[in-house]
């Protein structure tokens, strides 16, 4: 299940980063982003159409739903939260950064909730 989790969360986050670039997130944009393949991208994206998170136009343009909005946040909040800690003890960004992705989809929300609180100290 974590695996499916990791994809589903890679996707919302990267979908609202590329929003905040750009109102105009289709799906070659998430394809290039991660270096996927249109196909899979696809795939993914249906998925997340399915779970209600995304909703795709005739357009093509991806939109988050109130739901997906809130979880693309969320997840984007814990990779932040860690990054940030992760610098705190000493790492540099880049390496803060690349385990930060790792450890934010299998992270407990009750260590999240203890992480964030320390970062705010």
């Amino acid at each position: 299940m974590i695996k499916y989790r990791e994809s589903e969360e890679m996707y919302l986050e990267t979908i609202l980063l590329l929003k905040q670039k750009s109102a105009f997130v289709r799906a070659v944009n998430v394809a290039e982003e991660l270096g996927y393949s249109k196909p899979s991208v696809s795939h993914g994206l249906k998925l997340l159409i399915g779970k209600g998170y995304i909703t795709v136009g005739n357009d093509g343009l991806i939109d988050f739903t109130v739901d997906g909005n809130k979880k693309a946040k969320e997840i984007y909040e814990r990779h932040t939260v860690i990054t940030r800690l992760l610098e705190m003890v000493g790492a540099d960004k880049e390496l803060a950064e690349e385990n930060a992705c790792r450890i934010e989809h299998v992270i407990s929300p009750e260590l999240f909730r203890v992480l964030k609180k320390f970062t705010e100290k």
